[in-house]
């Protein structure tokens, strides 16, 4: 499903608008994006959970040539399926 699908069934599903849709999906979407930027998590209870990971450094391979090439260190976002999403997509 594209964004643009989700908009629209949003739409469907609630009886608004795709503007208004669009709009509530965007806030949904930025908010997700400022609380992990500044550390925090999402828990959305049934559904899942968004956090921020953190990869250490470490030294990885170039598939070409075979030669060691440092990976830096970095923070990924990470989401952990809720209980009653896990089981639904069984």
């Amino acid at each position: 499903m594209t964004k643009e699908e989700l908009i629209g069934k949003m739409a469907a599903d609630a009886k608004i608008t795709k503007v208004q849709s669009k709009a509530a999906l965007e806030s949904v979407i930025d908010a997700v994006k400022k609380t992990l930027k500044k550390g925090g998590r999402i828990s959305l209870v049934g559904f899942g959970t968004f956090s921020i990971s953190k990869r250490k450094a470490r030294i990885g391979r170039n598939p070409q040539t075979g030669k060691e090439i440092k990976i830096a260190a970095k923070k990924v976002a990470k989401f952990k399926a809720g209980k009653t999403l896990a089981e639904h997509v069984k």
